[in-house]
């Protein structure tokens, strides 16, 4: 039987230091009061009898629990299946690693879970929760707002005008120029001379598509039969939703000349119809995605062009304006000069021009 290994004490890195246990805590929990050069000894104690904190205790006297919860408003199979997911995770893991603090996953398989997550949330297990995914209808951040958590959204909130979810209550998030970049890929198309310049949308329910199928539109209305609502085909952000809209779109309108697709796996599912159908892309139909994920447009024949977001920067500002949010966060977790802490944060995309198109 393995005798248990005692762990080094507050009151052992007290002696160590030479400083009072009250002192050892204050540096420990990062309070104020405590003069350099002692501070340093207990640094140095500290490192020395490699001492870790007690998250519980801690938590008692700093009210923080130095964990935040990511909440995907989507079920696991779609989580593990788009790379965007994986894309804002990994920017979001980053920032809160760098201000160590432990990131809690909670995903949503269908309403039921949604009462389950606002307990826990309202259960003081957290300092704060990143969402993300919502869609129109979605109770979540009524839920959230009646939890009373520090909460940074992904994407433009749009959820009516209910006040619990808030969207004359200064919510915080961050997007993308959605609107901007269709606008981009389409003016980008019309410029190669297309004019049967069809849209796969997203998911409609969600403000990300909403967003590029206005900025569509927007471009489409100076074109030539452009108001054709046969061009505009729904779809859901996945390849097997990008298929049946293609499939669809080439029923209703054998013309097509260029496609703009909602996201880089709608894209791929078109043009996985295009090649069955015996179209070439891009010289009989031009294709144009949105997001510029690598583990997606590496995989297209021709490389696809599309519409970049910057996914991962996107979670780590998601996390670091949360974090600086929180109380003492503004000492601790810097925000860029252009960067407001409250309200919405839209960040730039661009066009990336390879062979689809």
């Amino acid at each position: 039987m393995t005798e248990a290994v005692s762990r080094p004490t507050l009151e052992a890195v007290a002696a160590l230091a030479g400083v009072s246990r009250a002192t050892v805590s204050r540096v420990v929990n990062g309070g104020d009061g405590v003069r350099e050069p002692l501070a340093e000894r207990v640094r140095q104690a500290v490192a020395e009898l490699g001492y870790v904190p007690n998250r519980a205790a801690r938590s008692l006297v700093t009210r923080r629990h130095d964990a935040v919860a990511v909440v995907i408003a989507e079920p696991e199979a779609r989580v593990f299946a788009d790379p965007f997911f994986a894309l804002q995770l990994r920017g979001i893991s980053k920032e809160l690693t760098a201000h160590d603090n432990q990131l809690v996953l909670l995903l949503t398989e269908g309403r039921d879970d949604h009462a389950r997550v606002a307990r826990y949330l309202a259960g003081g297990h957290v300092d704060g929760a990143l969402v993300f995914s919502l869609h129109l209808d979605d109770p979540l951040p009524g839920l959230i707002h009646d939890a009373g958590v520090p909460t940074v959204f992904g994407g433009r909130p749009d959820w009516g005008d209910d006040p619990r979810a808030g969207r004359s209550a200064g919510v915080v998030y961050v997007d993308c120029d959605n609107r901007g970049g269709a606008r981009a890929a389409v003016r980008h198309l019309v410029d190669l001379g297309r004019r049967r310049i069809a849209h796969l949308t997203g998911a409609l329910d969600q403000t990300s598509a909403v967003d590029r199928l206005d900025g569509y539109r927007e471009v489409m209305a100076d074109v030539p039969g452009g108001a054709d609502a046969r061009l505009v085909v729904e779809s859901d952000f996945t390849p097997a939703g990008g298929e049946r809209a293609m499939r669809t779109l080439l029923d209703r309108c054998p013309d097509v000349d260029a496609v703009f697709a909602a996201n880089d796996l709608t894209a791929l599912g078109a043009l996985r119809v295009l090649r069955e159908s015996g179209r070439r892309v891009p010289e009989d139909v031009a294709v144009i995605g949105f997001d510029d994920m690598l583990p997606v447009t590496e995989q297209t024949e021709p490389p696809l062009t599309t519409v970049r977001q910057d996914i991962e920067e996107m979670g780590r500002l998601m996390a670091r304006l949360l974090l600086h949010g929180l109380p003492g966060g503004r000492d601790r977790v810097a925000l860029r000069a252009d960067t407001p802490p409250d309200g919405g944060v839209i960040l730039p995309t661009t066009l990336i021009r390879r062979a689809s198109a």
